[in-house]
């Protein structure tokens, strides 16, 4: 699992790996966290970052009492991989 950090002020959870940044955005509207951004460089792609990122992303709308709205196809992809998430679905 890779060292994921919050930052609500941006509407962001950040990684680095081997000096390279990803990040996924987010917005609210309302009860829902949309996710609308999962970018993991290539120089660091085929890791599962971008999994840890929509999965901290998910966990954290979870633990806020929000459904998700995963606009971004990765993390819609994801969330469909993981069917134990659904629940929170927008």
């Amino acid at each position: 699992m890779t060292d994921i950090a919050h930052d609500p002020a941006r509407q962001r959870f950040t990684t680095e790996v081997d000096g390279q940044a990803g990040y996924l955005e987010y917005e609210r509207e309302g009860d829902a966290l949309v996710i609308t951004h999962t970018i993991v460089p290539p120089a660091i792609g085929g890791r599962g970052i971008a999994g840890d990122l929509v999965r901290a992303a998910v966990e954290h709308a979870k633990a806020e009492g929000l459904t998700v709205d995963p606009r971004c196809s990765y993390a819609d992809a994801w969330m469909r991989k993981h069917p134990e998430y659904q629940g929170l679905r927008a």
